[in-house]
């Protein structure tokens, strides 16, 4: 192809996108990403923004680097979409707000299949809640117990020690009051800080958050990552509706979905890149005391109705899928 055909080609192709944007309906996108416009969150939804302009929508992207803000800004009206992480996400829908239940998802395999089975039509009515429709689910990867000293190895000795915990998430606060711990609040800008400095002794993130929050600084010289899956993280687009046609949302899981393996990828690579040093690997008793506490926890959120009922028994059904012998999947409790 000749370089005069390929400017050709070029020039067509903007001439097409713009014609498409000016026929599109111009709506505000509200995205969280902790490291604003340069985050990564927000630069894979400059691709989405692309997307959606074939559905008739030209999005246009505000970067917020404090969650709450971009929450409050699109409860009041001020974002057409918005994009959270899960927890914030709970207040708009409990359903899909409580895949990040602590312990209810083991691996990637079992997310998968999830969020798969949340993409399908047939789902489209959990998918709902008041005025606010969940648009898409995107994996982030599981969350990671950071801790400064590698001694800390067990729900014992874990007991008395400063956690940060987001004071907004009462699945956080349940977990660290189980374990014996000290509640210190804080808010995706500020754990890390903390965790750093020696404010805290423990604080949770998922692998994304290492390298772009440093917590490596916090974690060297004594302390580790466990390698155990506490929770699965996922990011959560969510729509007004009434700003929308009502096929948008679907059209939009539908992407997302389409586009898990890509976004696994880079959680995949984000691990990869922890050194093998940093990791803590329980041993089967350990893993077997964490399992036992993260279920009582998800229980008793249950029964305090901080977690959704149906989003728990889909969770437990695919667990069982995977581990059948696992007692759990005949005690009845969750």
């Amino acid at each position: 192809m000749t370089a005069c055909l390929r400017r050709a080609l070029l020039g067509l192709f903007l001439g097409v996108a713009a014609l498409t944007a000016q026929a599109a309906e111009q709506r505000s996108y509200c995205v969280f990403d902790p490291l604003g416009a340069a985050g990564p969150v927000y630069n894979l939804m400059k691709a989405t923004r692309i997307q959606a302009l074939n559905w008739g929508y030209d999005l246009e992207l505000n970067a917020y680097t404090d969650e709450k803000i971009a929450a409050d800004d699109f409860r009041a009206g001020q974002c057409d979409a918005v994009l959270l992480t899960d927890v914030r996400a709970r207040d708009f829908n409990r359903f899909t707000g409580t895949l990040v239940a602590l312990g209810a998802i083991p691996g990637y395999g079992e997310l998968k299949t999830i969020l798969q089975t949340l993409a399908q039509p047939k789902a489209a009515k959990l998918m709902t809640s008041g005025d606010f429709e969940v648009a898409g689910l995107l994996p982030a990867g599981a969350v990671y117990v950071l801790v400064r000293d590698r001694r800390v190895n067990s729900v014992q000795t874990i007991q008395g020690k400063k956690i940060a915990a987001f004071d907004y998430d009462p699945a956080a606060v349940t977990m660290v009051r189980h374990v014996g711990g000290s509640v210190v609040g804080a808010t995706p800008s500020s754990f890390a800080g903390k965790f750093n400095n020696g404010s805290v002794d423990v604080a949770y993130a998922p692998a994304i958050a290492y390298q772009p929050l440093e917590l490596y600084k916090g974690v060297e010289p004594d302390g580790g990552v466990y390698s155990y899956s506490f929770a699965q993280m996922t990011y959560q687009v969510l729509v007004r509706k009434d700003r929308f046609k009502a096929d948008f949302a679907q059209k939009a899981r539908e992407h997302f979905q389409g586009r898990f393996d890509e976004l696994m990828e880079m959680v995949r690579k984000a691990e990869a890149e922890i050194p093998a040093k940093v990791w803590i690997h329980p041993n089967q008793e350990e893993a077997t005391g964490f399992n036992n506490m993260l279920k009582e926890v998800r229980i008793a959120l249950k029964q305090d109705g901080a977690y959704d009922p149906k989003a728990l028994q889909l969770m437990l059904k695919v667990r069982c899928h995977s581990d059948p012998a696992n007692a759990e999947c005949v005690d009845g409790r969750e």
